[in-house]
């Protein structure tokens, strides 16, 4: 959901004016805007009346509430407090991440998102509010940062930890334009995610990437048909090795599959492998069933060729990146996260 500023100016009063409303010795004597000079103003300036005397808080609204924008108000806040000489500064945005809320309590500045949880804390007014659902919370960047083009750039940066980048060379090694290349630093850097050198920016929070996206993934993404063999789980992985080998089609052994030639702690009765589209029946191929229930074989047709990037090849057979596997691996509640944790720490982090 995209708000106007003055529709998200006014939702911010009327949240700001709801949470204090619970104070029963406070009481809103006037919300307005400062006029406009060469100083800079907040948003909106809050006179309260209070047992201690009259009180101001200044908000400051955004309309992204990650670290950097967090950072950007509350340093605009403490700018203003000088202005304004024992205000309470408060941040506001629609969504507000639990990085950005850091921030803001480190300062001694609030924060209000548009759904009411919030941390205001001055004088003798302390209100802290959690874990009200937000509407907001799936927010537009997640659908920029995680759509498939977007992925081909974080695919390279967490598979090439240590590597700093230009915008050019980063866009011809995923395959992706410019502007989608400039579109993803700029939604890393509002996370705080990513830093910049002399050589170019790299990725300096790999962890907390992986664990968002690992958050708003699904191997159901692609296209995926479900088999029945009555071979077993290695029989028939060479099998298919050997058949995409002799065909000349891409493919990559990824979940369980993947992460039992990298790190084998599961033990699993079920082959998962990436392979590209192709015209050719690959059950009859192959020699499996296809089936609604009871599949021991998946194969996944890519939603994008980018799952393929970073594959490599291990006994004769090739794997997705560890990057790719850990996705996929973290769709199957239970042994899955638990092979996922067992390939971050052995493999993925060892890499970092």
């Amino acid at each position: 959901m995209k708000l106007r500023n003055q529709d998200l100016e006014d939702m911010a009063k009327e949240r700001l004016g709801a949470c204090l409303s619970k104070i029963p010795f406070l009481r809103i004597e006037e919300i307005k805007k400062e006029p406009e000079s060469g100083d800079a103003k907040p948003d909106f300036l809050v006179k309260l009346a209070s047992p201690e005397g009259e009180r101001y808080l200044l908000a400051e609204v955004k309309a992204n509430g990650q670290p950097r924008l967090a950072r950007e108000a509350v340093n605009q806040l403490l700018r203003y407090r000088d202005l304004f000489p024992g205000a309470y500064g408060v941040f506001m945005a629609p969504y507000i991440s639990p990085n950005a809320a850091e921030i803001c309590a480190k300062e001694d500045i609030g924060y209000i998102d548009l759904a009411g949880n919030c941390r205001l804390c001055f004088g003798q007014v302390y209100i802290e509010q959690e874990g009200k659902p937000n509407i907001f919370a799936k927010r537009r960047d997640l659908r920029s940062l995680y759509s498939a083009k977007a992925e081909r750039v974080l695919r390279v940066l967490l598979n090439n930890p240590r590597k700093a980048w230009k915008t050019v060379e980063l866009a011809d090694e995923a395959r992706v334009s410019l502007g989608q290349v400039s579109n993803v630093k700029k939604l890393l850097m509002d996370r705080e995610w990513v830093q910049t050198e002399k050589n170019g920016f790299f990725l300096s929070e790999r962890k907390q990437l992986l664990k968002e996206w690992a958050e708003n993934y699904s191997f159901r993404r692609n296209r995926v048909l479900d088999f029945y063999s009555l071979k077993n789980v290695a029989e028939v992985e060479a099998d298919l090795a050997e058949l995409c080998n002799r065909k000349g089609l891409l493919y990559a052994f990824t979940s369980f599959s993947g992460a039992a030639r990298l790190a084998p702690v599961v033990r699993y009765q079920r082959v998962l492998a990436y392979i590209e589209e192709t015209e050719e029946d690959i059950s009859s191929l192959l020699g499996v069933k296809k089936v609604t229930s009871g599949a021991n074989v998946s194969l996944l047709f890519p939603y994008d060729e980018g799952v393929f990037y970073g594959i490599r090849e291990i006994d004769e057979s090739r794997i997705a990146s560890p990057i790719q596997i850990f996705l996929d691996l973290r769709s199957f509640r239970g042994r899955g996260d638990e092979a996922a944790s067992a390939l971050l720490k052995q493999v993925i982090l060892t890499q970092w």
